[in-house]
């Protein structure tokens, strides 16, 4: 009987990780007091697909009078997200 894993549930897990982290960092973003340790947590950085067709920063779009088609793609990490990556990599290697 074989113990390998879909790439997908593999990806789907990460991916919550991740979000997970975030939320929590965002969180704990407000908790904490003005100061580095908050800028630490607060701090990250954005990757986006939207702008590599379009203006920066934004969604591509296609604007056909009916219905309108809007693709894009923003990928944000701090902190915190590294640390739920790191949790859900964890526990995908420990529950095989």
């Amino acid at each position: 009987m074989s113990n390998k894993r879909s790439i997908k549930l593999i990806l789907i897990i990460l991916f919550l990780g991740a979000m997970v982290g975030t939320v929590m960092g965002e969180l704990l973003g407000y908790v904490l007091p003005e100061g580095v340790v908050k800028q630490f947590f607060l701090q990250s950085a954005e990757f986006s697909l939207g702008g590599l067709l379009g203006a920066e920063n934004e969604a591509v779009s296609l604007d056909l009078g009916v219905f309108a088609l809007i693709l894009g793609l923003r990928i944000k990490l701090n902190f915190a997200s590294l640390i739920g990556l790191a949790t859900a990599y964890y526990f995908l290697r420990y529950f095989r």
